[in-house]
């Protein structure tokens, strides 16, 4: 039986030992604000990276300066480097964006959503419900958006998912805000509506699954 570890190790590139220094800071720290490692506003230093990673000064601005034209990371007139803290309408705009693009991407996915790809998203659910019984809100986010780049792999639509995940980065950190504050129970109810939908072939009940999952959570941080 595949595992979701097992998943996870087979996705990560073979060639990330032999990236360069800025590249291999860059793309780790992309996780981990992806998956909601940092909290809003969190502060970071060119030294404290260095010194995590163990490279200079150079490779962790470099690796800041990428992130922050992708909207990861806030660089004040000062200097200062956080992750954002966004407001209710950005929140409001990153939300329709999902709104808009991952119904498409799981629209054009159906059709080669055959069942190796079901049993995998059945597999992560599993995962998803012993995380959610550790209380493990990183863990949570990591199975949840793995869950809907899954789906959206066999869409082969490359340029769309792209984008998808630079708003994923975007909103890494409020994700993170939000689960802990949803304290969840279970397995998203629309995880199993997204599963159903793909073994009917019910494209218009895949939209709208695919729609209130990606975008009830983050309306509940506006209230």
């Amino acid at each position: 039986m595949i595992t979701y570890g097992a998943m996870l190790n087979q996705s990560r590139p073979a060639e990330f030992t032999t990236l360069s220094a800025h590249e291999r800071v860059y793309r780790s720290l992309r996780t981990k604000i992806m998956h909601g490692e940092f909290l809003p506003g969190a502060a970071l230093t060119l030294r404290g990276i260095g010194k995590t990673y163990g490279v200079s000064m150079t490779p962790a601005r470099e690796a800041v300066r990428r992130l922050a034209a992708e909207g990861a990371l806030t660089v004040s007139s000062s200097g200062r480097v956080s992750t954002p803290e966004l407001s209710n309408d950005r929140i409001e705009e990153l939300a329709s964006i999902r709104a808009l693009m991952e119904p498409e991407l799981a629209s054009r996915a159906l059709p080669r959503a055959h069942m190796a790809l079901i049993e995998r998203l059945q597999v992560i659910n599993v995962s998803i419900a012993e995380i959610v019984a550790k209380h493990d809100d990183v863990g949570y986010i990591r199975a949840n958006l793995e869950f809907h780049r899954q789906l959206y792999l066999r869409a082969q639509a490359p340029a769309m998912l792209a984008l998808a995940e630079t708003v994923w980065l975007q909103l890494g950190p409020t994700m993170r805000k939000l689960y802990s504050r949803l304290n969840r129970a279970e397995v998203p109810r629309n995880h199993r509506l997204i599963v159903a939908a793909l073994q009917a072939g019910d494209e218009p009940g895949l939209r709208l699954a695919v729609r209130s999952d990606v975008t009830q959570g983050l309306r509940m941080l506006q209230i």
